[in-house]
């Protein structure tokens, strides 16, 4: 059985909704897994965000705006009146469940509540849709077996355990609909695998189900060789290594949330991209095997913030890494990059909430300096170490360009410079037209 996911242009008007009915009903079991509809997702979080301001009047006008827009959907969606019925009551439901947030104190369990009834709504409607079109279609509530633990880490025992249970409760079927992005926590109450995690939810469930493929549907053809928003010309490819894809994904690549890839890769699970507009392209294959030696793509990670700590206590010694790498694990911040010489090490990372108290606490190792508005590029291929040329090419490329920091030799996959935000785009035009199009 396949897994197939569809984001949220995918299923975002009535329209879409049907053409995705269409591409899945052909007759094959599938297991389908279904983002919100677009823009949904982002009203309940402004929903979230006035309630924890204790706004409850904005919040209130946000709710009836998308109600409305629901009962909307739902006077398109279906044909007979029977499922119109059914429809309204399934959205006034919903609705019900997030306005009873508007009493009382708010928590995170009601931010994570409300956040998920984006995914139970896109399911619950499609699944009606199918049904009515006389598909032998089977809803899976995704709480039912979609689980995180005390560190966030998907359970994926747990998840195999649970989803094998479910389906062998269900009716038989031809298509199973069940939501992405949500599940529980550790505590049992309802979370979330942060924004993007549908693509995450479907490789989870693509291995704990032993699938023969997954495929992940969105709005363009694949991974580029290139950023298209800042480059002309990008190429589609045609096909990749899960680690190629994963370099790409963590770095920058939209087209993909960073951890899709590895319950792929451990279950040997191939995953392929496919754009719903265009579903005659073959899209882009993800397998453990590399399409041939060389550079591949580009993509870049914004919004990253460097830190050098400068000391001569490093000089000779030892444990002077494990104590400055203990503080970013103590405050569960991940680091990117990192450089070091005789004196000084530099790292980069993109999670900034704790950066005062880490500063704070570096400082007692040495000088500190922090610099801001960075950009990691990464250079991704399979580029073996003992081929010639591939870090004199990328740098060549970039004769131009002042480079803060190099990462060079840490994966067979990848080099990774780091610019300032402002060179980005320059940064991937001068590879794009010295490397991928020379």
């Amino acid at each position: 059985m396949k897994v197939l996911k569809f984001g949220g242009t995918s299923v975002g008007s009535v329209e879409n909704m049907r053409a995705v009915m269409q591409l899945i009903a052909d007759g094959n079991q599938k297991l389908v897994v279904l983002s919100a509809m677009s823009g949904t997702t982002n009203s309940l979080v402004e929903i979230a965000n006035y309630l924890q301001k204790k706004n409850k009047d904005a919040a209130r006008q946000v709710i009836s705006h998308l109600e409305q827009k629901y009962y909307q959907v739902v006077n398109v969606l279906y044909n007979s009146s029977e499922k119109k019925t059914k429809g309204k009551a399934l959205v006034s439901e919903i609705f019900q469940t997030i306005k009873s947030f508007t009493s009382g104190e708010f928590t995170e369990v009601g931010e994570n509540t409300i956040i998920a009834q984006g995914e139970l709504l896109s399911t619950a409607l499609f699944t009606e849709l199918m049904l009515e079109n006389g598909y032998k279609t089977v809803y899976l509530a995704a709480l039912d077996f979609m689980k995180i633990d005390k560190d966030k880490a998907a359970d994926s025992h747990y998840i195999r355990e649970n989803i094998t249970k479910a389906l062998l409760k269900s009716e038989p079927a031809d298509y199973y609909i069940t939501q992405g992005f949500i599940c529980l926590n550790a505590d049992g109450e309802i979370d979330n695998l942060q924004r993007g995690g549908s693509d995450y939810t479907a490789t989870l469930i693509g291995a704990a189900i032993d699938s023969e493929e997954v495929e992940i549907w969105t709005d363009i053809d694949g991974f580029h060789n290139n950023d298209p928003r800042f480059v002309e010309n990008t190429k589609k490819i045609d096909q990749l290594s899960f680690d190629e894809a994963a370099e790409l994904a963590y770095f920058g690549a939209k087209i993909l949330h960073p951890q899709t890839v590895l319950p792929a890769k451990l279950q040997n699970i191939p995953v392929r991209l496919k754009n719903t507009m265009n579903p005659g392209d073959a899209g882009t294959l993800i397998t453990a095997t590399s399409s041939g030696q060389g550079i591949k793509a580009v993509a870049a990670k914004d919004k990253i913030t460097a830190i050098k700590i400068r000391s001569y206590r490093m000089l000779n010694a030892y444990g002077f890494l494990k104590s400055i790498f203990e503080i970013f694990e103590f405050f569960k911040t991940p680091i990117d990059m990192i450089s070091t010489s005789e004196v000084a090490v530099s790292l980069t990372i993109d999670n900034t909430k704790h950066l005062n108290e880490i500063v704070s606490e570096l400082k007692e190792y040495g000088e500190v300096e922090v610099d801001t508005e960075l950009t990691i590029v990464c250079i991704v291929g399979d580029l073996i170490a003992e081929e010639t040329g591939f870090a004199a090419n990328v740098f060549t490329a970039l004769k131009e360009i002042p480079i803060r920091m190099i990462s060079y030799g840490g994966s067979r996959h990848n080099i990774s410079v780091l610019v300032k935000t402002e060179l980005k785009k320059q940064t991937l035009n001068a590879l794009s037209n010295n490397l991928l199009n020379a």
